[in-house]
């Protein structure tokens, strides 16, 4: 492989992230701001109190088309996602997932409908993947566009509405899981009211010629503060959202992650289009007697964070781990350690007592309901 090949990328918004004092680290192949001179804490209560601004442009954009319309675009994906496509309303969007034949999770997505298409984000380091699996499995009568000249910037928190409508009034009548297309100043916006903080918020493409002049527009503004990769991370893990490549992954079904709400009446047994996905015979198996294992919330007793990989037992006494954590660190907004993990069905349950091992100590750790911070969407 070529140095070339192994050269991190850069986001339109780059040259804003130096000018504006960002740490940039090594993300998903990208170079990526981890924080600001704020710094991760007062970015991540900024968010939860203003409005933060994120660049996503790493992520994949991807429209799905066909000469035989959007309806059979739908009727295509749901052959490789176990969601309600086809009853997805114009103007609407929904998280998805890819999974394979075992059942496990290939990614997590959203799934838009903009009328006469689909249009997916997907995430960074696994789009290419995505995309050559997306093309492999539907058919050739359906077209898949990765999406190269759009940048995507979220705009989270409780005063991004206000922030936002200043420039795009439309925005103002949105409500969670809108999503869509309309012109300001010429140019065409494609605007989702979505987002990975737990927070109200939208996340926005834009040709990537503008995306600058939009971060520095929204950065002008009293409310919005630049918020690096660290206090996304700290956010989404009160928020109870997972993150692909540790919380889920190919070892892991949607039922065992905890995130079988995404699988609609109308795709599980008795449904309408019942199955035709892949791995649908574990996963709808798992749906109805359950499975052995499943991603719980995690308080530990104390105040030291427990980071992914911390075994879990059952008893300060015993030698063989019951399961691991696969997310954690300090809750800013919750002023304490939280995390999420796996744990068997038996210890799933919401108050009870496991124990993590950190440094050679085994410590109190209690299953808890997420997120950790009740969520305020625009419903």
């Amino acid at each position: 492989m070529s140095d070339q090949d192994t050269a991190l990328k850069r986001t339109p918004l780059y040259e804003f992230h130096v000018a504006h004092g960002a740490k940039m680290v090594p993300f998903a192949g990208y170079e990526m701001p981890v924080q600001y001179p704020l710094g991760v804490m007062k970015e991540h209560l900024h968010t939860r109190s203003a409005a933060g601004l994120f660049d996503v442009s790493h992520m994949g954009q991807v429209i799905l088309t066909s000469g035989d319309g959007r309806e059979a675009v739908a009727r295509a994906l749901e052959t490789i996602v176990p969601v309600d496509v086809l009853g997805l309303k114009p103007n609407r969007q929904r998280y998805g997932i890819f999974t394979d034949e075992t059942g496990g999770i290939l990614d997590d997505l959203m799934i838009a409908n903009t009328g006469d298409a689909l249009f997916l984000v997907v995430n960074a380091a696994c789009k290419a993947e995505d995309i050559a699996h997306m093309r492999a499995a539907l058919p050739a009568s359906v077209t898949v566009t990765e999406i190269v000249d759009r940048a995507l910037l979220a705009l989270q928190g409780p005063k991004a509405e206000e922030a936002l409508a200043r420039i795009a009034p439309q925005v103002a009548d949105m409500k969670f899981m809108d999503s869509l297309r309309f012109d300001v100043d010429g140019v065409e916006w494609w605007v989702s009211r979505s987002g990975y903080t737990g927070e109200d918020g939208y996340e926005i493409s834009v040709p990537a010629e503008i995306a600058t002049q939009v971060a520095e527009t929204l950065c002008a503004m009293e409310e919005v503060e630049p918020i690096g990769l660290g206090a996304r991370d700290s956010l989404r893990l009160e928020a109870g959202l997972c993150l692909y490549g540790h919380d889920i992954d190919t070892s892991t079904s949607p039922v065992e992650g905890n995130i079988a709400w995404a699988i609609q009446k109308v795709r599980r047994t008795g449904g309408e289009r019942e199955g035709g996905f892949p791995g649908a015979d574990r996963i709808l198996s798992e749906l109805h007697n359950g499975a052995e294992r499943k991603r719980v919330g995690l308080l530990p007793q104390g105040r030291a964070p427990m980071r992914e990989g911390t075994p879990l037992f059952a008893t300060p006494e015993s030698q063989t781990p019951i399961g691991e954590i696969t997310s954690g660190g300090f809750g800013p907004s919750v002023e304490g350690p939280i995390a999420m993990g796996y744990v068997p069905i038996a210890y799933s349950l919401d108050g009870t007592p496991v124990f993590a091992e950190l440094r050679g100590k085994r410590l109190p750790v209690t299953v808890a309901p997420m997120p950790f911070r009740t969520s305020t969407y625009k419903r």
